[in-house]
């Protein structure tokens, strides 16, 4: 099912204009994100063609079939809750039977984990980006060789440095595991039957040669597997990242010059916030009365470790905040079904 069969079948019973446009946060370079809610036909729903949600290729418009959506309502899902209790100036579509969902509070101290769990992960994001621009990974992935190292003196060498110290051709050396010594091998040269330390450029592993018993050990050589395997994950993450990053948003974390992505630490505090006021006062707080802080954040005004150390002191008050609150600890699952049960019914009843 499609967006445009949505709309063509006249199925989507709420619809809102969310994002930072409902948080009071949108720059004229925002995005326009929508968020929404349909119900399925009755032959759909109870036969097999049963949809949970539909989205644009981007993400950035996406409706979830009442069901879903009050399945990720119980479990205090902060983009639900947020799309629940949207601004009214965000609404573009409202059927009337929203309003049996809209005009109960279904915040609990559930929200603590739910909220901050995923502001946490979005500090951990952060993290990770610093961590890429700081690091950047070379265009050339490194191969065996490069982690291959031989005894030299009173210690080691790069065994491509060895073999150039000595005239040797690394096609030319065969390798036999030193029994009871973890990655470390003899190593031996020239005879025809041996296979390299690598295969090819490509390998992913020493290659092992069978050693003719006249041949002479020339030294011990040692291959640092793990740290072979850590270079493999990092360069295929870091390229990953460089394939799939939106380049605008990476362009203004290099102008800003403080080496973070300044949007994603502006949602996380948003998110922190929004999480102790909810614990203190009962309410969600979607539109942003701290607007010109978060884009403060956002254009790069405060430097990274100091946002780290707003978000961990923003978690300790929302420890005590949540538990001195007076919410319930899980959302009123009971109320939320019947209320899913009735809108079901009556809006069949009414189609």
């Amino acid at each position: 099912m499609t967006i445009n069969e949505l709309k063509q079948r006249n199925i989507i019973i709420y619809e809102c204009i969310s994002g930072s446009n409902a948080y009071g946060l949108a720059t004229p370079e925002s995005d326009v994100d929508i968020k929404g809610v349909f119900i399925l036909p009755e032959e759909d729903f109870y036969g097999l063609n049963y949809v949970d949600q539909v989205s644009n290729e981007t993400n950035d418009i996406v409706y979830y079939e009442l069901r879903r959506f009050v399945e990720l309502l119980s479990k205090s899902n902060p983009n639900i809750l947020e799309l629940l209790y949207s601004p009214e100036d965000t609404i573009q579509i409202k059927h009337p039977l929203m309003d049996l969902l809209r005009s109960q509070n279904f915040l609990s101290k559930q929200c603590k984990d739910s909220f901050g769990g995923y502001a946490m992960t979005q500090v951990r994001k952060a993290k990770g980006l610093n961590k890429k621009i700081l690091n950047p990974v070379e265009k050339k992935r490194k191969g065996v060789l490069d982690f291959c190292y031989v005894s030299h003196e009173q210690g080691s060498i790069p065994i491509l440095e060895y073999l150039d110290m000595h005239g040797m051709l690394q096609e030319k050396c065969g390798l036999a595991k030193i029994p009871h010594m973890h990655e470390i091998y003899g190593l031996y040269y020239d005879d025809p039957t041996f296979q390299g330390v690598v295969r090819n450029d490509n390998a992913n592993d020493v290659a092992l040669s069978s050693i003719p018993k006249e041949k002479e050990l020339i030294t011990v050589m040692s291959f640092n597997k793990s740290g072979y395997s850590k270079h493999c994950k990092e360069y295929k993450e870091y390229w990953d990242w460089v394939e799939k990053r939106n380049d605008n948003r990476y362009a203004n974390t290099l102008t800003h010059g403080k080496n973070y992505d300044a949007k994603n630490m502006m949602h996380t505090i948003r998110l922190l916030k929004m999480c102790e006021e909810i614990g203190l006062e009962g309410k969600l707080n979607v539109r942003r009365s701290d607007r010109d802080y978060l884009l403060k954040v956002k254009a790069g005004e405060f430097d990274y470790d100091e946002l780290l150390e707003e978000a961990e002191k923003k978690v300790g008050q929302i420890e005590e905040a949540y538990e001195n609150s007076v919410l319930s600890l899980l959302p009123d699952i009971i109320k939320l079904n019947e209320t899913l049960v009735e809108i079901r019914r009556r809006y069949y009843q009414n189609s």
